[in-house]
């Protein structure tokens, strides 16, 4: 069933650290309203051939995305692995679950 929803779009980049070793941070957090669609069952077989773990469809304002690839729903991150843009400026974000995302900062 789809619904509307509030998304958090978390933006991230990269710092040394005191050691001069590059880490990852999460940088900004942007909550958006969002329609949650359920992955149809084409896409989940596809992703799945690649290697991924589909489990959204957020579409969220095109002009609301500057191409962060982790999102925060319901309480839990997720990884951005494709986008499409569709028809009346919407964007259409592709998601997994995906360890990794769900770090120390998270």
């Amino acid at each position: 069933m789809d619904k509307s929803d509030v998304l958090k779009l978390i933006g991230q980049s990269y710092e040394r650290d005191d050691n001069g070793v590059m880490q990852l941070v999460y940088t900004t957090e942007c909550e958006i309203f969002c329609q949650v669609e359920s992955i149809t069952r084409n896409e989940f077989f596809e992703a799945g051939r690649n290697g991924l773990n589909p489990e959204y469809k957020f579409l969220i304002f095109f002009g609301d995305y500057q191409n962060e690839r982790v999102v925060e729903y319901d309480g839990k991150r997720y990884a951005v692995y494709r986008t499409f843009r569709g028809k009346n400026d919407v964007i259409e974000l592709y998601v997994e679950r995906q360890g990794g995302t769900n770090g120390a900062q998270g």
